[in-house]
């Protein structure tokens, strides 16, 4: 008697197992939540100081005293007057905006120029002069001061230019300055270039643009948005600078505005002219919030350019 051979019925599918989105998800939002709130704090953190002293710069000293969380009465303007003219601020600032103008388009002229060449030419001890540049970044300023001290009075002396590059001289300033931001520069312009499009590059020398055209008429622009970020951070920093005027700009007539405000609040302590300080803080602030505010997009485009060519 014949049997029959049934095939066996396919087995049920599993059922698929719960998606982990939504666990996901929710960690996303606990996250970015998170990450809001804390720079939210951060923000107030930093505004509200700002903002406070701002305020009290209109106020007088009895009201600075006595109501110093409350708006004043009548907004003065009177303390920017004095802090421009008695307390020096005019003169102050006037000198470091003539230090910055020179150092910061120095630095960025042969930041710029190292950089483009260390990233762009390979030659033999290239790496060796990229970590030396690398290498000035994790020098503290304080172990600094006294052989940078040292240098600028012996060199200037050696060269007969005391009165040009030595101590309380600008330019000797200027080039302190120089020395001092190049390694953070060429650091950062070294990772912009090397992002940079080969084939224009490529192309121009075809054209027959030879090294400096192709520098400054095909690379310079294409890098404008790390030239611009860089430049910021260079602008912020020697304009916030304090230890090296101290140490190298003794005469009074050509201290920097770092130095002008501690001036101004040793005699603020004495004349008891509050507003007066905290006006030069807030001449002091302005520039730099004017700068950030209106590049800071191409601060943020030059930070993230690089990692998105």
């Amino acid at each position: 008697m014949a049997t029959t051979v049934t095939a066996d019925a396919p087995a049920a599918a599993a059922p698929p197992a719960p998606a982990a989105a939504p666990v996901k998800q929710r960690e996303g939002y606990a996250a970015n939540a998170f990450a809001h709130i804390f720079l939210a704090v951060w923000g107030l953190l930093v505004t509200i100081p700002l903002i406070w002293a701002v305020i009290q710069s209109f106020k007088t000293d009895d009201e600075i005293i006595h109501d110093p969380l409350g708006l004043p009465e009548q907004w003065l303007f009177g303390a920017f007057g004095r802090a421009w003219t008695k307390g020096n601020i005019g003169e102050f600032f006037l000198n470091t905006v003539i230090v910055l103008l020179g150092s910061v388009t120095l630095t960025m002229l042969f930041g710029a120029m190292a950089a483009y060449v260390l990233a762009r030419y390979p030659f033999r001890g290239n790496r060796a002069v990229y970590w030396m540049f690398v290498a000035g970044l994790t020098l503290p300023i304080y172990l600094g001061i006294l052989p940078l001290f040292l240098l600028v009075q012996d060199m200037s002396t050696a060269l007969g230019l005391e009165e040009v590059i030595g101590l309380n001289t600008h330019l000797g300033l200027i080039l302190v300055y120089v020395a001092y931001s190049m390694p953070f520069t060429v650091f950062f312009l070294h990772a912009f270039f090397r992002t940079l499009p080969t084939t224009i590059a490529e192309a121009a020398s075809v054209d027959g643009a030879g090294h400096v055209r192709l520098f400054f008429q095909v690379m310079m622009p294409m890098a404008k948005p790390g030239l611009i970020s860089i430049g910021i951070f260079n602008v912020i920093g020697q304009w916030n600078q304090f230890l090296l005027p101290t140490v190298l700009m003794k005469d009074s007539d050509k201290k920097m505005l770092t130095q002008g405000l501690l001036e101004l609040a040793t005699n603020a302590r004495y004349e008891t002219d509050f507003a007066r300080l905290f006006a030069g803080m807030t001449i002091a602030m302005l520039p730099i919030l004017a700068v950030y505010l209106g590049f800071h997009r191409q601060v943020q485009s030059g930070l993230t350019g690089a990692t998105l060519k």
